[in-house]
């Protein structure tokens, strides 16, 4: 059963996507869910869009973000794209259990989509059922909060809550509703959606629609959608540096997942590393590592390309010199992303004016790091103590390291290198360097106490300490902090769907 607008429910909604042609999305609305019942709503997220917390946490609030009710300004709708996965192009995905229920104006003044995702079935489900499992939910609720927090661009979550009917996967579990907020949810995949179908028009329309909502400084440019690729592409760089600056791996980068906003979307199977390996994989689908850490800045210029393309035709009436141009701005992007790599890592080591002989020192740390098995996140925190202190050796324990002896020696050219900075180094790190990430065996037990127990303690205890990340915690007494014994170490996370 679908639902209908609600004259007693008032959100402030606006629909500009919707005002784009029918051919971009379809309309419908959600399906009504059992027994709807609140998780999480979150206060600043609800406060930054200026609406009513004792309003969404009563009978018809929850219902808005089950999708059991729809607020009278709301005119929801799934949005179509394409997309290439694992490399293969498919030219029909869509949102195939979301619904963009239209887009409110934050305290900044921008627009924000509002999205609910396991909402039930749309036309672009391709035999799914729509829904969202309990575990997935709890998965992108505490990681994308804990990036937000780490001051990566992420969608976020605005809340969950749990529909009292059971999703079947390769198990039954119980099922949920997320409730998403974005810049945008348009993809590369959106614009592959209309390439595919050599849709010119509605190439322009989109690229009108970005450029309006995401980036209207480059209608000032001499060639705007040149410059909307320029803009889009400086926006991954900076994104994908960052992720790897905290040892993210987003496990499924097809291009259907790449925000143009610059967002980090699509917290399927994603993971932040343990220990530091380049050609670390989490993901279960990803068998032959293509979304590998370390191959995460060269799949975000391959991306890229798809996106270039699918722009030809706004480029230049030429073909040649529409591909020239493109051209010209792609082979921009190698230095562009070392420069906020560089800037990132260095930052890390308590360098605020990065030199290009820094790029040795940190690729020497990183091969010490993965030759010794470091603890990624753990390994900065202590390096940031061990500054602070003076470079007290006793600081650093012995069982962190393969060879302590390897990382001794690699630091004393540091330490030279830190004589040069104006900055107290341990300042720059403790602004740098988390000492709490979402680590895969906490977030699997909240998973499985909310699962198996209906006990969401865990879930609220660590989103609570995930809202802080730079904190000093102590590594004795702070379970979050503590890295997973080896019975309790993730090998694999999961899409959900």
């Amino acid at each position: 059963m679908e639902v209908s607008a609600q004259e007693n429910i008032s959100l402030p909604f606006e629909n500009s996507y919707g005002g784009l042609p029918d051919r971009f999305y379809a309309r419908l609305h959600p399906k009504i869910v059992k027994e709807p019942s609140l998780i999480k709503l979150n206060s600043k997220l609800i406060e930054f869009l200026g609406l009513d917390e004792n309003m969404l946490s009563s009978k018809d609030g929850i219902d808005v973000i089950a999708g059991n009710k729809i607020a009278q300004e709301s005119s929801p709708l799934a949005m179509a794209y394409a997309g290439h996965q694992f490399g293969h192009f498919v030219p029909q995905l869509g949102d195939g259990r979301a619904l963009l229920l239209g887009e409110m104006k934050g305290a900044d003044g921008h627009l924000y989509d509002v999205q609910l995702k396991g909402s039930g079935p749309t036309p672009f489900s391709r035999m799914g059922d729509g829904r969202a499992a309990l575990g997935p939910v709890i998965r992108e609720y505490l990681v994308s909060e804990a990036m937000h927090a780490l001051g990566v661009p992420t969608t976020r979550s605005l809340a969950a809550v749990k529909t009292g009917e059971p999703v079947v996967r390769h198990d039954v579990h119980p099922g949920a509703v997320l409730t998403r907020v974005a810049r945008s949810h348009v993809r590369v995949g959106t614009f592959q959606y209309f390439a595919a179908r050599q849709d010119a028009d509605a190439i322009r329309l989109l690229a009108d629609f970005v450029i309006d909502r995401l980036y209207p400084d480059v209608k000032q440019a001499e060639n705007p959608y040149v410059a909307l690729l320029e803009s889009v592409m400086e926006r991954q760089a900076s994104l994908i540096a960052k992720w790897l600056s905290y040892g993210f791996i987003h496990g499924v980068m097809n291009t259907d997942n790449m925000a143009i906003s610059g967002e980090t979307i699509d917290y399927g199977p994603c993971a932040f590393m343990d220990t530091y390996h380049p050609n670390k994989v989490f993901s279960s689908v990803d068998q032959m590592g293509r979304y590998a850490f370390g191959n995460q800045p060269t799949i975000g210029q391959w991306n890229l390309i798809r996106f270039a393309e699918c722009l030809l035709s706004l480029f230049d009436a030429d073909e040649k010199q529409a591909i020239e141009k493109a051209q010209g701005v792609i082979d921009k992007y190698s230095v562009l992303f070392h420069a906020n790599y560089m800037s990132a890592m260095t930052a890390k080591l308590g360098i605020s004016d990065f030199q290009e002989k820094d790029v040795d020192l940190i690729k020497a740390l990183l091969t010490t790091m993965a030759d010794n098995e470091i603890d990624f996140t753990l390994f900065f925190f202590h390096l940031t103590g061990f500054a602070a202190s003076g470079f007290d050796e006793t600081l650093l324990p012995d069982h962190l390291f393969k060879s302590k002896s390897v990382f001794l020696d690699w630091s004393k050219g540091w330490q030279v290198r830190l004589m040069l900075e104006e900055t107290e180094p341990s300042i720059v790190m403790q602004q740098s360097n988390p000492s709490i990430i979402p680590r895969n065996h906490q977030v699997e037990a909240a998973i499985r106490a909310a699962e198996d127990d209906g006990d969401f303690t865990t879930f609220h205890d660590l989103l609570s300490a995930l809202e802080n990340p730079f904190k000093h915690r102590s590594l004795e007494s702070d379970p979050f902090v503590k890295p997973p014994k080896s019975a309790q170490v993730v090998h694999q996370t999961f899409c959900g769907t």
